[in-house]
């Protein structure tokens, strides 16, 4: 199996952490593979050296297993140093008492002699050998990242990072383009150059990938027309007004469209393609997004082993909304509901059906459900919901309120009502959420634990 070029296209003043993220994920990866089968197929090597002092004779004889190679040298004149080297498909270690071995599928010898006044211990391991060393090759994955003028590139945190050229890639096969994000605002200029390269690239990949704000350059290359992406859920709203061919949806971690089949979270895209177009949300949904690939390429065990290398989730729970206060922003930015919105904010309890929002607003009920929905997008009824979850989330990460008092002054009435609305919602339970979330002042007791697994237990028998 040869290794997936993984490019990423950067731009000036790329979100450093938009590209590192997924960086790490595929080395994570690229180290359980090259683990997993030990150097396998001729793909890698192990080293070893060790040094010590003190009195006596060196010696030194190795062993090496895989396809046949070991040395072991012991020199004298008051110190004793051994080398070991085991290549092939095995593993090699060396010892400066002299020993080196390895374990593979074949054997080899090598011994020699020294005399001094000298001995010393060390251990080194070529059991897992670094990917991408200049002693090895890559195993799953190969990454470049890659900007228009190449060199040293200026990125958002002020940490420069050093870059090839796009142009240098022409030649090259590329299994999988991510274009990581930018910092953007209303009135900021794409790069043209590398919109117009990865314009032209795309149709070489064999799927397209944008981190964060990244799906701005997607879009400007025509690659998200008739597809549904998400971006960061703060430039959401951005990213439909400027890119109106694109079916923007803030919510999701990630989308995978697949062009003519249904996407990641079952969603039916509109327009036939032939690549497969992935984005994701902001910073470390990158992470999620990078995953997901791994899972896709090498299997979910592979994936698993690399998400616990980061000591992330697999798969986070919940989309982004958990994460934001959306609905907050929205109804900041300026509108004819927005003082319903505030109102319904401080009445949750009450009751907040459409002739009683309608009454507020002054409007008949028929009247006021066909304007909210022009202005704001969505129902009354989903906005209710969202405000009561999102005020919900916010009790149970910064305070020990018991579920009953939140789902009471949240408006949902029962803890039953709660937990339904979570789990369809975001796909945890409550008291999941508060203990991944909660602030360190508001931090649960041990004894809150037992609490957890039982509502825990409650969504597995369900």
């Amino acid at each position: 199996m040869s290794a997936r070029h993984i490019v990423f296209a950067v731009a000036p003043d790329l979100v450093l952490l938009d590209a590192c993220g997924p960086l790490e994920a595929f080395w994570r990866a690229e180290l359980t593979m090259a683990v997993g089968r030990g150097d396998g197929e001729g793909g890698g090597a192990g080293a070893g050296f060790g040094t010590g002092s003190g009195s006596g004779n060196g010696n030194g004889n190795g062993n090496g297993n895989g396809n046949g190679n070991g040395n072991g040298n012991g020199n004298g004149n008051g110190s004793g140093n051994g080398n070991g080297i085991g290549n092939g498909n095995g593993n090699g270690s060396a010892n400066t008492n002299g020993n080196t071995s390895g374990n593979g599928n074949g054997n080899g010898n090598g011994n020699g002699n020294g005399n001094g006044n000298g001995s010393g211990s060390g251990n080194t391991s070529g059991a897992s050998p670094v990917p991408h060393s200049p002693h090895s090759r890559p195993v799953a994955y190969r990454t470049t990242v890659a900007s228009i003028d190449g060199g040293v590139l200026q990125t958002f945190p002020g940490l420069p990072v050093v870059t090839e050229r796009l142009d240098s890639l022409d030649a090259e096969p590329i299994d999988t383009l991510i274009v990581p994000g930018v910092p953007i605002d209303e009135h900021c200029t794409l790069q043209p150059e590398l919109v117009a390269w990865i314009r032209r690239n795309a149709p070489r990949a064999r799927r397209i990938c944008s981190v964060c704000t990244g799906a701005f350059y997607l879009a400007a290359a025509g690659l998200l027309d008739g597809r549904r992406a998400t971006t960061h859920w703060r430039e959401a709203a951005h990213l439909a007004r400027r890119f109106p061919n694109v079916h923007v949806d803030a919510d999701p971690i990630f989308i995978r469209d697949a062009g003519s089949g249904a996407g990641s979270d079952g969603h039916t895209s509109t327009t036939p393609r032939e690549s497969v177009v992935w984005t994701s949300a902001g910073v470390t949904a990158g992470i999620d997004l990078a995953l997901a690939l791994i899972d896709e390429d090498l299997g979910h065990a592979v994936a698993m082993q690399a998400a616990r290398r980061l000591v992330v989730f697999m798969k986070r729970p919940g989309g982004q909304s958990q994460f934001s206060a959306a609905l907050a922003a929205q109804a900041s930015a300026g509108g004819p509901f927005d003082a319903l919105h505030s109102w319904m904010a401080a009445h949750l309890r009450d009751d907040l059906t459409v002739e009683r929002l309608a009454e507020r607003a002054r409007m008949t009920p028929r009247t006021f459900a066909r304007r909210y929905v022009d202005e704001v997008g969505r129902t009354p009824a989903k906005t209710v919901s969202a405000l009561r979850l999102e005020a919900a989330s916010r009790a149970l990460a910064e305070s020990r309120r018991p579920l009953k008092r939140i789902a009471l002054d949240c408006g949902f009435g029962s803890e039953q009502n709660l937990r339904r609305a979570f789990v369809r919602r975001f796909g945890v339970l409550p008291l999941d959420y508060r203990e991944r979330f909660m602030s360190a002042a508001a931090a649960p007791s041990s004894a809150a634990s037992g609490a957890i697994a039982a509502d825990s237990a409650r969504l597995e028998t369900r």
